[in-house]
């Protein structure tokens, strides 16, 4: 078991999942899926208010119309803002180099989270951040799905 995997029950693991795995996660039935639906079942996904509007201004882009409806991504979305732990930040926490990406680094620190899950460079390259991995969704999929 990778060291950032050891010593936790996956059943109590709370999680931060970036936009773009939360998009994938709606656009097809792949790891991002799988993750994403373990993540609800689980009650471990947290957000911020930052979090969802960004999730909500970009997954409702006409772009991803040929995919999944409008309909069905708003459902996506209230459903995910359903079965997760909101928390608020105050947007103090600067750690990325990509300053829009530290609402998900604070978000994770608000809400206690071992995880925060992404495909974006900008949070990978950190690895860790106040105790919180940073990891892809193969990373996690591995132990979890």
């Amino acid at each position: 078991i990778p060291t950032y995997l050891k010593g936790f029950s996956l059943m109590r693991v709370k999680c931060v999942v970036d936009t773009n795995v939360l998009i994938s996660a709606a656009l097809s039935k792949g790891v991002p899926f799988r993750i994403v639906e373990h993540l609800i079942k689980n009650n471990a996904l947290i957000f911020s208010k930052e979090t969802i509007s960004e999730l909500s201004s970009r997954i409702t882009q006409p772009k991803f119309d040929k995919y999944v409806s409008a309909d069905d991504r708003e459902a996506y979305v209230n459903n995910l803002i359903l079965s997760a732990d909101l928390v608020i930040i105050d947007n103090l926490i600067q750690g990325c180099r990509d300053r829009d990406d530290d609402k998900f680094l604070e978000t994770a620190v608000k809400g206690d989270a071992q995880f925060i899950i992404s495909s974006d460079q900008d949070l990978l390259t950190m690895h860790r951040f106040e105790g919180i991995d940073i990891v892809t969704v193969q990373e996690f999929a591995v132990h979890t799905v």
